[in-house]
């Protein structure tokens, strides 16, 4: 038979879109023929594939061989398509059962000595198999990394010949047992740090509700310590968490770590970050810092510092929870389902509202350190809270409380309140949309009453409006009540530091409507 048919997968963003690999013999002057949109490295596998079979001691067919990867208009890159390109070509020539290969996906790159080497995106590829009912062969390297999906048989191989001996049924390649989690390393603990209850109690609200914060205080009152320990009180993934967060690390330069299987992640990026670093791109599309926290936490520290063209780019995702890129070739999509907690000084050099007096920075500087921080983005941020420096007690050990709370027991009022959302509407009390915030967030007529002054002595926008709402549905959850009440409202409402661009409030909301 001089056609043969392999399936195969391509990678475009966190997909992995069908191949089909066709390789058919025909008479003629000898000669190979790669077409269907192929990339430089898929063109170069005519090369690799031709070593690989002569120095396993196969017979390379002198004839005219024309390889479609199919469909035509979807581009194809990377050495994925080595492997089944070379089971074509032994199939079509008679080398290896065609029938064999039904019921199987192959891909791995060729070293010329028949070598089977991994490729980068296989959790993808893994979960796509897996919707089809096939099986699927990869190299060695790549099958721990694949084994995380599981329902899937995964058939590891270290060489060309391995996988020819398992079409031909001369020696079956062994199943790759299904990969166990590895124990979740103990996090940085919150009982580590001394005093700042108030902002320990805005991250188990955020924790909670999925909120996003903004922690703003001079230098070393603890703002990074904090944001560090978030990951550490967040409710475990799910399973299909977990695969999609693998699946975003699977493609991007840095690859994923099954070690890291359940862990939510925290991107710190430096605040030199371009727009490209932050939201991703490139002439192939490659996934940024937002789509890499996807499922975890986005810290941005020192967010005045930020290019404000940079910080820009997230208006959008932190509303939609996703990311296009779009370039002249391609387009591709990335998850973006962050948790977002920034850090910033109140001023230039960090000391305004010092009780010593120590600022030295001019209203008119003050103004625009904080203006580089555009309304509509602040205006996204659900919590903004002021953090003071800590009293001189907290500096000598014999002075500190001998038990501070730790995370593990914040950790379970999170889960505790996290659960109650799910169960009521599906979502983190952050992400309910209009409809469900009608639903699940009405309020009496005195809390309704409060929350009207509020909008007009505060100014807010109608986006602020949602968002407190949403804040005290997280804050009545952790407090186990089925309904908001003016405890809980308040609360809420104090949490909104900053109201608009450049003003910064006196006192707190409570204290501005009475």
């Amino acid at each position: 038979m001089s056609l043969a048919i392999v399936h195969s997968r391509a990678g475009q963003g966190i997909e992995a879109p069908p191949v089909t690999v066709e390789v058919h013999l025909a008479n003629g002057l000898p000669g190979l023929s790669i077409v269907g949109l192929p990339e430089t490295a898929v063109k170069e596998s005519k090369d690799r594939v031709r070593g690989a079979l002569l120095n396993s001691q196969f017979e390379f067919p002198l004839k005219r061989i024309t390889i479609n990867l199919a469909p035509a208009d979807l581009p194809k890159e990377g050495g994925r398509f080595d492997l089944p390109i070379a089971l074509g070509i032994l199939a079509a020539s008679g080398q290896v059962p065609t029938q064999a290969l039904e019921g199987y996906e192959f891909a791995a790159e060729l070293a010329l000595s028949g070598e089977l080497r991994p490729f980068q995106g296989v959790l993808p590829l893994a979960i796509q198999t897996r919707r089809q009912g096939r099986r699927l062969v990869v190299a060695q390297a790549n099958a721990r990394e694949a084994a995380l999906v599981n329902g899937l048989d995964i058939h590891p191989a270290s060489h060309l010949l391995e996988v020819c001996a398992h079409l031909q049924g001369r020696q079956s390649l062994p199943l790759q047992a299904p990969e166990s989690p590895a124990p979740t390393p103990e996090q940085a603990d919150l009982a580590d740090i001394h005093g700042q209850a108030h902002a320990k109690r805005a991250l188990e609200i955020a924790a909670a509700g999925q909120h996003s914060l903004l922690l703003m205080g001079p230098p070393g009152t603890g703002k990074t310590l904090l944001a560090s320990r978030l990951p550490g009180i967040l409710p475990p993934m799910t399973e299909q968490e977990a695969l999609e967060a693998a699946a975003v690390q699977s493609i991007s330069a840095q690859g994923f770590r099954p070690e890291h299987w359940g862990r939510r992640p925290f991107r710190a990026p430096h605040h030199t970050a371009s727009a490209v670093a932050l939201v991703g791109g490139g002439s192939q599309p490659r996934p940024g810092e937002i789509s890499l926290a996807h499922h975890g936490v986005l810290f941005l520290d020192e967010l005045p510092e930020f290019e404000r063209k940079v910080l820009e780019v997230l208006r959008e995702p932190l509303e939609s929870g996703h990311i296009t890129i779009s370039r002249a070739a391609r387009q591709a999509s990335f998850p973006a389902r962050f948790q977002l907690i920034a850090a910033m000084n109140p001023c230039p050099c960090g000391h305004l509202g010092d009780p010593e007096g120590r600022c030295r920075c001019t209203p008119a500087q003050i103004q625009r350190y904080q203006a580089r921080i555009s309304g509509p983005l602040l205006d996204r941020i659900d919590m903004q809270l002021d953090m003071p420096r800590p009293p001189r007690t907290a500096l000598h050990p014999g002075e500190r409380p001998k038990e501070a709370e730790k995370s593990a027991r914040v950790r379970a009022r999170v889960i505790q309140a996290r659960a109650r959302q799910m169960q009521r509407a599906g979502k983190p009390n952050a992400l309910l949309d209009n409809h469900q915030l009608t639903r699940h967030c009405r309020l009496a007529a005195g809390e309704r009453q409060l929350l009207e002054q509020a909008m007009d002595k505060l100014r807010l926008s109608m986006r602020a409006y949602h968002r407190i709402l949403k804040l005290a549905r997280t804050i009545a959850d952790l407090a186990g009540s089925e309904h908001i009440a003016t405890p809980h409202l308040t609360e809420a409402l104090g949490f909104r530091r900053l109201d608009r661009l450049g003003h910064v409030n006196q006192g707190t909301p409570a204290a501005l409507i009475e």
